[in-house]
């Protein structure tokens, strides 16, 4: 009886699986590229400043209650990390000549 019940149970998924992959449209053109370079753009001009804004407001408010010592270090560890996003994008700009300097037959 409990074997009649599981094979009507697998039954029952495996036609609703066949009936979903028959009636799935199937893509006519092929998938458009993303664009990245809004992307970068958006991100630039919209989440950076508001990110710094959020950095600047948290040092003035830590600045106020006199703890000097952990603005300090909470901004070094701000410049440490936009000298990282920065060597990133160089890298990401210039990385291809870097490969044909240390390359050169490639």
């Amino acid at each position: 009886m409990m074997l009649m019940e599981i094979g009507q149970a697998v039954w029952g998924t495996a036609r609703h699986t066949v009936d979903a992959i028959a009636f799935a449209p199937t893509p006519t053109e092929p998938p458009q590229t993303i664009n990245t370079d809004a992307i970068v753009g958006f991100f630039g001009t919209k989440i950076v400043p508001i990110l710094l804004a959020v950095l600047g407001v948290i040092f003035i408010g830590r600045a106020s209650k006199g703890e000097v010592s952990r603005v300090l270090t909470s901004s070094a560890i701000a410049i440490i990390g936009i000298a990282f996003v920065l060597g990133a994008g160089a890298l990401f700009f210039f990385g291809g000549q870097l490969v044909k300097l240390i390359f050169p037959g490639q």
